[in-house]
């Protein structure tokens, strides 16, 4: 897995300035969820959404590697709610909803407005690039959100 890690850590310390999701929602935009949440297909992990635009660096560059670490991130869960608000089963899903066979994906902006999801991905995919397990990242998130934070998403343990 190789990309770049450019402002991870700038995005680290943005995230653990805001706490939890913002309660932005947009509403008569085609593709949104019944949350709020906008999807938007793209061709690959390469061509990034169009809801980017105008969004921080720091913000594009969590998402370009949270689509390319979903291997890492559907292991993760998410502490910010929205395993309930938005029905999401992992961190993975506050950025990319599916990955399809034809290597398509489905994005999701729920990581534009929530701190708590950055973070997570951010550090995940740090940990990771540290020669980290799945293991020791889950355990890592678990024991870091487990207190003052949302219940997490139901996120099966890694093998």
């Amino acid at each position: 897995m190789k990309f770049s890690y450019k402002g991870i850590i700038i995005v680290l310390s943005i995230a653990f300035i805001v706490s939890a999701c913002g309660s932005k929602k947009e509403q008569g935009h085609q593709g949104h969820t019944s949350n709020g949440d906008l999807q938007e297909k793209t061709a690959s992990v390469e061509v990034l959404p169009s809801f980017l635009k105008g969004q921080s660096e720091q913000i594009r560059l969590v998402y370009e590697a949270a689509g390319k670490a979903t291997d890492i991130l559907k292991w993760i869960p998410c502490y910010c709610g929205c395993g309930e608000s938005a029905r999401h089963t992992s961190n993975m899903n506050c950025f990319v909803k599916e990955v399809n066979q034809d290597g398509s994906l489905v994005w999701d902006d729920h990581g534009t407005r929530c701190g708590v999801c950055l973070q997570i991905a951010a550090q995940s995919i740090k940990m990771k690039q540290e020669g980290k397990t799945l293991k020791e990242i889950r355990s890592y998130i678990d024991k870091t959100f487990e207190k003052g934070y949302a219940k997490p998403t139901d996120t099966p343990m890694p093998n």
